[in-house]
């Protein structure tokens, strides 16, 4: 590695870490002046508020990942272009391509980084922070949704009209068991409760219908123990939750819902596929951020910070539309997770040509 490299990997990491932890100071801040009222009325430890922080700083970095990345690519570009340091380079025969494989280094560190990040560390986070704001910050849940239906396997399907979670209790309960077109069993039970230390399901006033061809058999028991696969938190659909879910687990929970014939997993797919592509989309505003800010211009740094800001809010913003358009249009997810990628690519290649010729 020339001098050359080590000169620009060190600053251009360093300006990113420090935008990094700047930028992380200020949103703890704001988010603690907006909280501290619930955090004083519901007790929290002063401990268990340092933790939260702890694990709010990676979700909001990783959130922003594309922004500190642009923003350190053009700051630090800009600052070197302006005290004619790019032009020197460039003098003494170093073609443009060579001067920015430093910054490709760099940023594939960086993406690595955020891969690693986004799939294990950030979730492992999440979990804790999330787990603090129902304990401090969020209303506690007293119902669920009404008319929930789950499938629990190939042909156990289960129907409640609601659960009472400060009671752990819910009512009008029916579990079907389809084979084909056929109903073989039909299981109705007026309220069912959760014994949270044996694991299983209570059933109370039970009415218990079987179809075996022409035979048929009524059954009635006062209660009934039943090994259900599911729990009271599988009848509440918390979107949050797979925020703090590792890529193993967000799979597999991808697969068990498919199997409960959940309507919309689109949101779980793009959450998915937005760990992978959001690393890549700070290789290409590396790039764009090199091409545009190499020039020595008028206005110097602020003019190329203002337009870096303005790239930045255009690929969050085109980001915020590919994905709505996949949750509620039926946009393929791996599609709308790329969308944006594919964009600020094209835009990335034409501008660096641009600067090579």
């Amino acid at each position: 590695m020339k001098i050359l490299d080590r000169y620009i990997i060190k600053n251009f990491l360093g300006t990113f870490f420090y935008a990094i932890l700047i930028l992380a100071l200020i949103t703890a801040v704001i988010d603690y002046s907006e909280k501290v009222d619930d955090f004083v009325s519901r007790h929290a430890p002063a401990m268990e508020i340092l933790n939260y922080y702890k694990n709010f700083i990676p979700y909001m970095v990783a959130f922003l990942f594309p922004l500190f990345i642009f923003i350190a690519t053009i700051f630090f570009t800009s600052k070197i272009a302006y005290r004619s340091e790019i032009i020197a380079i460039l003098s003494s025969g170093i073609s443009f391509q060579r001067f920015t494989r430093p910054y490709l280094i760099g940023g594939t560190i960086l993406c690595g980084i955020s891969l690693l990040a986004n799939h294990w560390i950030v979730p492992a986070a999440n979990k804790q922070r999330l787990h603090f704001e129902d304990l401090y910050y969020h209303e506690q849940t007293i119902s669920s949704d009404q008319n929930v239906h789950l499938r629990l396997s190939n042909n156990l399907y289960i129907y409640l009209q609601s659960y009472d979670y400060s009671i752990n209790t819910g009512y009008r309960f029916s579990a079907e068991i389809i084979e084909g077109q056929n109903l073989k069993e039909k299981l109705m039970a007026e309220r069912i409760t959760y014994d949270t230390a044996k694991k299983c399901w209570r059933l109370y006033n039970v009415m218990i219908r079987r179809n075996n061809g022409l035979k048929e058999e009524l059954l009635h028991m006062p209660d009934l123990v039943k090994n259900y696969a599911f729990i009271p938190l599988d009848l509440k659909e918390d979107n949050d939750n797979m925020t703090a879910m590792t890529t193993p687990v967000l799979y597999r929970t991808i697969q068990r819902e498919k199997l409960r014939g959940r309507e919309n997993l689109n949101l779980f797919y793009v959450e998915l596929h937005r760990r992978t592509a959001q690393p890549f989309a700070g290789m290409i505003l590396t790039i764009i951020g090199v091409a545009l800010a190499s020039r020595k211009v008028r206005g110097g740094s602020g003019l190329h910070l203002a337009i870096g800001i303005v790239i930045s809010a255009a690929y969050i913003l085109a980001m915020q539309f590919s994905t709505t358009f996949s949750t509620k249009a039926g946009l393929n997810p791996l599609l709308a997770t790329w969308i944006p990628n594919f964009i600020f690519g094209v835009m990335a290649i034409y501008l660096y040509r641009k600067q090579t010729r």
